[in-house]
């Protein structure tokens, strides 16, 4: 939506604070040692392990402690044996939420995401309550000067891109998860940088905050963010761009 930012956009703009955080090769080791569990440890031919340790490596995390993490999703060294869970929820007036989690303890994960919600005026609802508003695609932000509309829109479909369009001072590009690889691969062979590229639940509409309900949401999905099980949050709101630059987004 034109002049407006929606979560994925923001919580890039917070990378630089979240790095500095502990948790964050916790989470992202985490992520790797489940992707080499269901899939094996050979990142050519496990997608999953591969985008998981693309991001590790956007973290800055060191070339053995990925290698550890692998090892531990492989057996090869001993490991937490972690559960994918994706919890849903509402937020304030009604926002959809997602929350990618991995857990050794389901219940306590859940209670305490539970306490998150309910302090920020939220609610943790039953499996299936949001899902149904996402899709899972790839997903990427470039800032404009980086390439013009028409040469990214002729790359990034000839790569598989379903969509390109500009919102703001950014294009954002969609494509399924299957053509992921082969855009950021199409981008990275133009040498075009990109603020942020990830495989995201992506909603199929927007609820719009303002103000003070713009403050509390944001409130809520950074608590959420912050805690050591959650991988991912994904929200279907926005806030208009100049009340997010007041916030800080």
């Amino acid at each position: 939506m034109s002049g407006h930012s929606h979560w994925a956009g923001i919580k890039h703009k917070k990378a630089a604070i979240d790095a500095k955080r502990g948790k964050l090769w916790s989470k992202l080791a985490r992520n790797i040692i489940v992707a080499a569990k269901a899939g094996g440890g050979d990142p050519a031919a496990n997608l999953s392990l591969r985008y998981a340790i693309d991001k590790a490596k956007e973290g800055n995390m060191p070339k053995d402690t990925i290698e550890k993490a692998i090892k531990k999703g492989t057996g090869e060294l001993d490991g937490v044996n972690y559960e994918e869970i994706v919890y849903e929820g509402y937020g304030i007036n009604g926002v959809a939420i997602m929350c990618q989690v991995l857990t050794d303890n389901r219940n306590r994960t859940a209670s305490e995401l539970r306490k998150i919600f309910d302090s920020r005026g939220g609610t943790l609802g039953a499996s299936n309550c949001v899902a149904w508003m996402f899709s899972k695609k790839g997903y990427f932000s470039i800032k404009e000067e980086a390439a013009s509309e028409e040469s990214l829109m002729e790359l990034a479909l000839e790569a598989g891109a379903d969509d390109v369009k500009r919102v703001d001072d950014t294009f954002e590009i969609t494509c399924s998860v299957e053509s992921f690889q082969p855009v950021k691969e199409a981008l990275a062979a133009r040498n075009i940088p990109t603020e942020l590229a990830e495989i995201s639940q992506v909603p199929s509409t927007s609820i719009t905050l303002y103000a003070e309900c713009a403050r509390k949401i944001l409130a809520l999905m950074e608590e959420l963010e912050d805690h050591e099980d959650v991988q991912n949050v994904y929200a279907n709101f926005d806030i208009p761009a100049e009340i997010a630059a007041k916030l800080g987004g």
